[in-house]
């Protein structure tokens, strides 16, 4: 998030977003007032985190002027609110089919989703293996998750001490059926929501039962 970051490196983002074409170092000193050297050590730091990217250069008439502008992680920094989005969906959907559909309905978008990513983890074999990586996707779609080894289990759990649905799942727990289905699609086992901060759990952990 955007917060996180200093508050020039906020202004100088937000002048950024704000002119699509670039900004060259002369036009960022302008807008935050600050010296160009100064520009240029946010602008260094940016770019290593891979929050600003060089563009094409700028004709001035005499020496060409490199522009700066917003990579898809920097554009990603500024808040997007999907939610109210998603929970008008869910609530139409509920509304209009009915509980069962709705969990079929999610159930199908988590397969389907599950197939897709699950392209990534197409020559692992192992199922152990393939749950240890999941917890790894998990974490690039926004969970702090890992693995776990449970006493007495033949396969490995996956523990989230976040849930990117969870303020939607309190009020619809059936959207716990998306994770479910995507998490059985990849790994190949059906997925078993052991713990689940909604009902008052930790953690959300996630098992994964051997099929007959």
């Amino acid at each position: 998030m955007i917060t996180l970051l200093g508050l020039r490196q906020q202004q100088l983002l937000t002048l950024l977003l704000e002119n699509k074409e670039g900004l060259t170092v002369e036009e960022l000193s302008k807008g935050l007032g600050i010296t160009d050297n100064a520009v240029r050590q946010h602008l260094t730091a940016l770019e290593r985190d891979g929050m600003v990217v060089k563009g094409e250069t700028q004709s001035t008439g005499g020496r060409p002027e490199q522009l700066f502008g917003l990579t898809a992680a920097g554009h990603e920094l500024f808040p997007r609110h999907y939610s109210w989005f998603a929970e008008l969906l869910i609530s139409s959907l509920l509304e209009e089919q009915g509980t069962e559909a709705l969990r079929k309905r999610l159930e199908g978008l988590g397969k389907a989703v599950g197939r897709q990513v699950g392209t990534r983890l197409a020559g692992v074999k192992d199922r152990a293996e393939r749950i240890r990586a999941l917890s790894g996707i998990m974490r690039e779609l926004g969970y702090q998750s890992g693995w776990v080894d449970p006493a007495n289990e033949k396969l490995p759990a996956i523990e989230a001490t976040n849930c990117v649905f969870h303020s939607l799942a309190q009020r619809y727990p059936e959207v716990c059926y998306f994770d479910l289905a995507l998490m059985s699609e990849i790994v190949g086992r059906d997925a078993i929501h052991d713990e689940c901060m909604v009902r008052g759990g930790n953690v959300c952990r996630f098992k994964f039962k051997e099929r007959p």
